[in-house]
């Protein structure tokens, strides 16, 4: 008889990993892998990016879950390359060719595509998708040769620019709400140029205030010991970067951890992050209304306490 293996004892790990996903594996798989390096009780990502992406994945360990939220609501930004003349059935370069057409365009013809996308569009989710319809994927309908019916959605461009390209072949960037399928955009601007157009790489590079900047590997990952490891997570609040930071005294921080609104000479603010006394001292998500402190996201005093302590002490 076979020997079980023997159970691996998870640990607390609190903190953010930027993770550089390679082609190939879903946002969940990717996860999964990461989250067996760390022995994590409790981890998250912030967001799906398609399997045939690269780039840009936030992790959340912990307590930094509570505000995975925040990253996903956040702007994108990719790295998108496009490929002229031929429409595909997904509008990637896995899909069958459904037509092909001349190219005859310019550097001024691309950019002027471009920006005729910039600023609030509605795009239909294409079959080819994670949206679920009745409890069920829309690409597991496509796979099976029916087509449903899609609501369009509303979704901000914020930004479009040409990053190089020659004759049919196209790399741009693109700054975006979240929500927005970088494939219709590029199948858009084909049409918008005439001649059709689908994705052929597709790299995401930003998230909020996120980016790759520090993101790591699987592989480099693997090599890494537990140690090594623990170092490099951000800490819980790096996906509020760019919020307004509030400080409390003792009696302060204590009133906002149970949810007890406080007065504030501070200006206003639909978002802020709250700390303690102590230097990294994390409290929680907030916002101020009318001269008054509210707490949104709470970490527990046992969360706050974790977040101080390095990692790899437990």
């Amino acid at each position: 008889m076979q020997a079980l293996r023997p159970r691996i004892p998870k640990r607390a790990v609190h903190g953010v990993l930027l993770l550089d996903k390679p082609m190939g594996l879903s946002s969940n798989d990717a996860l999964q892998k990461v989250k067996r390096f760390y022995r994590a009780e409790k981890a998250g990502h912030t967001g799906t990016l398609d399997p045939l992406a690269t780039g840009l994945l936030p992790l959340c360990f912990g307590a930094a879950t509570k505000f995975s939220q925040i990253s996903l609501d956040a702007d994108k930004r990719y790295t998108a390359t496009l490929k002229l003349g031929i429409k595909t059935s997904t509008a990637d370069a896995e899909g069958a060719v459904l037509q092909t057409r001349d190219v005859n365009v310019s550097v001024g013809s691309v950019v002027a595509a471009c920006r005729s996308f910039i600023g609030e569009i509605d795009q239909t989710p294409p079959m080819h998708s994670a949206l679920k319809r009745d409890g069920k994927a829309l690409y597991e309908y496509a796979r099976a040769g029916i087509e449903v019916e899609r609501e369009p959605r509303r979704v901000s461009i914020r930004e479009i620019n040409i990053l190089g390209g020659l004759h049919d072949e196209w790399i741009i960037d693109v700054r975006c709400s979240k929500g927005t399928y970088i494939r219709t955009l590029a199948e858009d601007i084909g049409d918008a140029l005439g001649c059709g157009a689908h994705l052929i790489a597709l790299r995401r590079t930003g998230s909020g205030p996120l980016t790759l900047d520090g993101a790591v590997t699987l592989d480099q990952l693997a090599v890494m010991n537990e140690e090594q490891r623990d170092e490099i997570l951000l800490a819980a609040d790096t996906m509020l970067a760019d919020w307004p930071a509030v400080r409390l005294d003792n009696e302060g921080a204590g009133r906002f951890l149970s949810g007890v609104r406080r007065r504030t000479p501070l200006a206003d603010a639909p978002n802020v992050r709250v700390y303690g006394p102590q230097p990294k001292a994390f409290l929680g998500s907030g916002h101020i209304t009318a001269g008054e402190l509210i707490s949104n996201r709470l970490l527990s005093p046992v969360e706050v306490q974790g977040l101080l302590r390095p990692a790899h002490s437990e």
